[in-house]
């Protein structure tokens, strides 16, 4: 067996839903950054005092954490009278709450579509961090002791059932059935795997899907015959118990991801429909400050700087 991908910390965030009062540096007139500009945090005694403000997240289960634990660091740091509410429900649900008028911010783990942008008004969208896709099995597999990797066009196999057990993929294994797990299939994620690996071919009807990368994580770790995609920061965490897959040859390392050769990988960005506000703009410098590009390393994903 190969030696795991590059190792990252992680200290994710189990709230999904969390109110904080936060703060941050800025200049308020400042514009919004372009997608994946780093914007300097200023120092404290620039900062300009805003009035009490509540900025709603709303979206991706993967991107929802990031915003939550930056909002909690920034609690402890500003007495800037910000509350941020973080909701998760999926790319798709960050996109409608912007079109609905009912969120200031979609978190979406994929990008945005075109359609979806000719509905919002004056469409902004921020870079904040790159995310992949990490093809694992329970390491007690005997395939884990047999490959180091799959094909794409094996992949597709398993994934649509083509291949219902594992000696059906390769006679030396047992004939015991393929257990394919997903995230849900109107989520990012899963849009970002059916485009990169499964083109016009549908997963199997009977694949679980699970509510959450956590949960999917855990079906892998549970059951010898479960082979499963999930977000590289989540996957990491549990590396020790998960056999990662090579896709093509290549591994997913943070090298891999950022030169394009690793074919899984997606943005994390924030949407929204105008110019933001003077505390938004507050938060959004937070998020490309120094503070905020380390918590979303920590967490498991790649810094845009």
């Amino acid at each position: 067996m190969r030696k795991n991908a590059q190792k990252l910390p992680a200290i994710l965030c189990a709230a999904m839903i969390m109110t904080a009062m936060i703060g941050c540096a800025g200049q308020s007139a400042a514009p919004p950054p372009a997608p994946g500009t780093q914007v300097p945090q200023q120092p404290a005694e620039q900062a300009t005092i805003i009035e009490p403000t509540q900025i709603l997240f709303d979206g991706s289960s993967t991107l929802a954490p990031v915003i939550a634990t930056i909002a909690a660091e920034l609690e402890e740091q500003s007495d800037q009278p910000i509350e941020v509410f973080v909701s998760s429900g999926g790319s798709g649900q960050g996109v409608s709450a912007i079109i609905d008028q009912t969120a200031n911010f979609g978190m979406l783990a994929r990008e945005a579509r075109d359609s979806e942008k000719e509905q919002i008004p004056d469409f902004q969208e921020y870079l904040v961090g790159i995310d992949a896709l990490t093809v694992s099995i329970n390491p007690e597999n005997p395939l884990a002791a047999m490959r180091d990797g799959l094909t794409t066009e094996e992949i597709v196999r398993i994934f649509s059932g083509e291949y219902a057990t594992w000696q059906d993929f390769d006679p030396a294994l047992p004939g015991e059935e393929i257990v394919v797990v997903v995230r849900d299939i109107g989520g990012g994620a899963h849009e970002v795997f059916q485009t990169n690996i499964m083109g016009d071919v549908e997963v199997r009807a009977d694949a679980i899907q699970a509510p959450s990368m956590g949960a999917l994580v855990s079906r892998i770790i549970e059951n010898r015959n479960a082979i499963g995609y999930a977000s590289f920061g989540v996957s990491y965490q549990s590396r020790q118990d998960l056999a990662f897959m090579e896709i093509d040859g290549v591994e997913p390392t943070i090298e891999n991801i950022l030169n394009g050769s690793y074919l899984i990988q997606r943005p994390l960005i924030l949407i929204r429909s105008g110019q933001p506000t003077q505390a938004e703009q507050y938060f959004l410098d937070a998020i490309f400050s120094d503070l905020g590009q380390s918590i979303i390393d920590e967490i498991g994903f790649i810094p845009i700087s």
